[in-house]
């Protein structure tokens, strides 16, 4: 009984503070209205959007073939002790590569040019297949994304800044 004397006193303390405080929860322009009507239509958006995604999705392949050129730099992972460049300037190199490959240049030679990858130039850079999510998620994401011989933008990962081509 002291606890429930204890509530009254205290919501009669803040109607007389802030009335409309008191009307809050129990006024009738809060029930029927505010978030029982946001809450499901932000839901419902939410769900569109997952929907959407899983669609997007279902079209793509689950495994491809693609060969890459890897631009290093300085705090990329599994970098050679060669690689000194800075970010900026790794960055700066991929897109002069990205734009010789546009321009024509052959992608052998350019893999051999610009590629940090041991080994790469003997194979071309090639990766095989690979099903998704074998790779880390943002060269997974835009190697996917490709068609058939069609060449990616530079994409940046931990391992530096990648030109993709899907092969398969």
């Amino acid at each position: 009984m002291a606890a429930l004397a204890g509530r009254v006193s205290v919501l009669l303390a803040l109607a007389f503070v802030c009335p409309a405080c008191t009307s809050l929860a129990t006024g009738p322009d809060w029930t029927g209205g505010g978030l029982e009507t946001i809450g499901p239509a932000r839901a419902a958006e939410r769900e569109a959007v997952e929907e959407r995604e899983r669609q997007r999705l279902a079209r793509l392949p689950t495994r491809i073939g693609a060969r890459h050129i890897l631009v290093m730099h300085q705090r990329s992972q599994q970098r050679p002790e060669d690689v000194t460049r800075t970010r900026d300037e790794a960055k700066q190199k991929a897109q002069e590569c990205l734009r010789a490959l546009r321009s024509g240049a052959a992608w052998a030679s350019v893999v051999t040019e610009c590629s940090d990858e041991p080994g790469a130039g003997d194979r071309g850079g090639d990766l095989g297949q690979f099903e998704r999510g074998a790779m880390v998620k943002a060269f997974s994401d835009a190697a996917f994304e490709l068609q058939v011989n069609e060449i990616s933008e530079v994409v940046e990962t931990a391992y530096g800044f990648h030109i993709i081509q899907r092969t398969e």
